[in-house]
């Protein structure tokens, strides 16, 4: 503790003792600019340059003792306040053994209040997840037919299939109402399941017929 107050202490004078060495430079260095300019003597102004970098370094010296000295009190500090936090993890060590005593118990309690609720999220997202219909193998007369007609097929969001309305895979999805040829140009495909171009075509060749 006296060698902290002596250090303490001794700063404040060993500081204003640096100002005044940088006080003497600056003023040195002024008066030897003013003596270059009126001499006309380079030296001197080289002198005056000299006396302004003395007094850099001895204000960088400074800084640097100062930053020094305020590291040192924050360090400690902080190893201080370590201790607490290396006592409370010794608490919680030894509390574990009664923590692990019910551990059991509560995980089965809670792995049986759990499953159903996982079981119900799995149900419900399993017809979002279900699987793309395959894509109609059109043939191309089929193609060409459709793709001038503007018969309404259903399209679902980011789904590549054109479906009928009657469609079974559609269920209760929520659809979009398009004309067949603009599904087809938009890059939407035909379902496998209800095939839209197969039954469009031979609907448009028996009303022609």
């Amino acid at each position: 503790m006296s060698s902290n107050n002596a250090a303490s202490s001794s700063g404040p004078g060993r500081s204003s003792g640096l100002l005044y060495v940088v006080l003497l430079c600056v003023l040195g260095a002024f008066a030897l600019l003013v003596v270059a300019l009126v001499s006309t003597q380079t030296y001197w102004a080289w002198g005056s340059v000299a006396l302004s970098v003395v007094g850099a370094v001895v204000l960088l010296l400074d800084w640097q003792r100062r930053r020094r000295a305020q590291a040192r009190p924050a360090a400690g500090g902080t190893a201080a306040a370590a201790e607490p936090i290396v006592d409370g993890g010794d608490d919680e060590s030894d509390a574990d053994p009664q923590e692990d005593e019910g551990g059991p118990g509560e995980s089965q309690a809670t792995g049986d209040l759990d499953s159903p609720a996982t079981g119900g999220v799995r149900i419900g997202t399993n017809r979002d997840d279900q699987q793309e219909p395959a894509e109609e193998d059109t043939d191309a007369a089929d193609a060409l037919v459709v793709s001038e007609l503007t018969d309404e097929v259903l399209v679902l969001d980011e789904r590549p299939r054109y479906h009928l309305a009657a469609c079974g895979w559609l269920g209760e999805r929520p659809v979009i109402p398009l004309p067949v040829n603009e599904a087809r140009q938009l890059g939407f495909t035909p379902c496998a399941v209800c095939t839209p171009d197969a039954t469009l075509a031979a609907a448009t060749r028996s009303a022609t017929d």
